[in-house]
């Protein structure tokens, strides 16, 4: 997998992102832009408008210019690259497309977005697409965007727009606050670096926001069928001190795993095999701790080390699958 789709989506529409304009939607609506998956084709499906497409779809132009769509970020941040997915769009996809970014908290209106003191800037040049595709472009900046336009020439179906990077968390602040937070959650920066396994649920599953719709919108491992143990390591949104941990099992009822158990580091490696090893110092933090079928469970008292952490390792035993992982703690602020 290209390293870019290893960060976390900044428009996913899971996390509060918004397809909030655009100049043309006719066979198909600028909201399909942001849903999960890749989008679908279902054939003879049709509107009354034309061919039924899981995507944005502008209708073919007869003039000059472009087409457009803005979206609001969900989680404003730094933006590493973005993914144009043509996906069943093969006669019908753009010939180019190019990216701008906006600075601009809060909830602006549309005419505020479009207007003449909107700063639009540019993050990708008009660029080649190919049909029916993941296209991947890196974005080579560092500046935090609360929105994006994705700009296609001159017309056409996108099946979906990834934002890929890192979100803006304001360490500082949230430090002198106190408060409890949670540092693992995707909105305030977490990021699962990797896992043994994912065969049926994705590894990000387990930072998202709310509890888990269904059995799919968990982490889930194939069943293990020799010795051994299934782990992920996490990346916290900030340096903290864990307080509370919350192990939500949340509709696994027949293959949650047996146990669990949670580790802390405070390092400065990057690299996803060295953090899976012993050289960065792990701390227990949770003693490996049975587990039950759909339900949360809730450590305070059983809490060994505390850290501070900026890594935890999240191991269960044997297998099976996990909805959601909270770490609640108070950031603390960077040396």
């Amino acid at each position: 997998m290209h390293a870019i789709t290893e960060l976390c989506d900044l428009a996913a529409a899971r996390v509060g992102g918004r397809a909030v304009a655009a100049n043309d939607e006719f066979f198909a609506p600028k909201e399909n832009l942001l849903k999960p998956g890749r989008g679908v084709f279902i054939p003879g499906k049709f509107t009354s408008r034309g061919k039924w497409m899981d995507g944005w779809e502008t209708r073919r132009r007869r003039t000059p210019g472009y087409d457009w769509c803005v979206v609001q970020l969900g989680m404003p941040g730094v933006v590493r690259g973005v993914d144009v997915d043509t996906n069943h769009f093969i006669g019908n996809f753009p010939e180019r497309c190019s990216l701008e970014g906006l600075h601009r908290p809060g909830r602006p209106s549309v005419a505020a977005l479009l207007g003449p003191r909107a700063e639009w800037t540019p993050l990708l040049p008009p660029s080649k697409l190919q049909g029916g595709s993941q296209n991947l472009f890196p974005i080579d900046s560092d500046r935090s965007w609360t929105h994006v336009r994705l700009s296609i020439y001159p017309d056409g179906g996108v099946a979906r727009l990834r934002v890929h990077g890192e979100v803006s968390v304001d360490v500082a602040t949230l430090a002198r606050s106190k408060r409890l937070v949670d540092l693992a959650a995707v909105q305030r920066g977490g990021l699962v670096l990797g896992a043994s396994d994912m065969h049926f649920g994705a590894k990000d599953n387990l930072i998202m926001p709310g509890r888990a719709a269904n059995m799919g919108d968990g982490w889930e491992t194939r069943r293990r069928r020799g010795p051994g143990h299934d782990w992920l390591v996490l990346r916290l949104g900030a340096l903290g001190l864990i307080q509370r941990i919350e192990i939500d099992t949340n509709h696994f009822k027949g293959n949650y795993p047996e146990s669990a158990s949670l580790e802390g580091c405070r390092t400065g490696m990057t690299s996803l095999e060295a953090l899976a090893g012993e050289a960065a110092g792990w701390q227990e933090v949770l003693p490996r701790t049975r587990l039950g079928p759909h339900k949360r469970h809730f450590f305070g008292g059983e809490i060994r080390a505390r850290g501070p952490f900026s890594h935890v390792r999240f191991k269960i035993f044997p297998d099976g699958g996990v909805s959601r992982l909270r770490i609640h703690g108070r950031v603390v602020a960077p040396e």
